[in-house]
């Protein structure tokens, strides 16, 4: 679903044919992008009323294949990065991808997706923990990886929680500012 954040966010700001679709794409997991993943994704996008596309015939060249995005295209856009299910809450490029685009959603659904992403990283947590107070007598190098573990789940629930503040006074700021008198 990420990748359909990310090309579907491309084609927002216009129209492009595959390949440059392929180098405009830029994934936090810096997995590269192949036809084989990139065609289906555009092939579905035109099923589902997301895209249209044209053939753009060029001079001495074959013609290409021209994506665009439609209206029902940025509602699919809209609703997919407002959201973060539970079973993608997991993938750090899901939540990443959904977190670059936070100034283009309102202020609920932002602390819904850090929730959300909150509520998996809490279960891992409790997952390794329970792991490492079950083992009676753990390898050093495997405790040394488990609190490694537990300290970076640990990290990113605090800088969670400091977004999810941000949010909220930001929310509390822009109410005092709409206040009458207080401008």
């Amino acid at each position: 679903m990420a990748l359909d954040l990310i090309l579907l966010s491309v084609l927002r700001a216009a129209p492009a044919h595959g390949y440059e679709l392929k180098r405009q794409v830029q994934r936090p997991t810096f997995a590269r992008l192949s036809n084989n993943s990139l065609y289906p994704h555009l092939r579905r996008f035109e099923q589902l009323g997301a895209v249209t596309s044209s053939v753009e015939e060029q001079d001495g060249r074959p013609a290409r294949r021209i994506y665009s995005i439609t209206d029902a295209g940025r509602a699919l856009f809209t609703d997919l990065v407002s959201a973060l299910p539970h079973d993608l809450a997991g993938s750090d490029e899901e939540f990443l991808v959904r977190l670059s685009f936070f100034g283009e959603i309102d202020a609920p659904a932002r602390k819904a997706i850090l929730a959300a992403r909150a509520d998996v990283l809490a279960e891992r947590i409790a997952q390794v923990q329970t792991l490492k107070d079950e083992s009676v007598s753990m390898p050093q190098w495997r405790a040394i990886a488990m609190d490694h573990l537990l300290d970076q789940l640990t990290g990113e629930i605090d800088w969670i929680a400091g977004l999810t503040l941000n949010i909220t006074e930001s929310i509390t700021t822009e109410r005092e500012r709409n206040v009458p008198g207080n401008r």
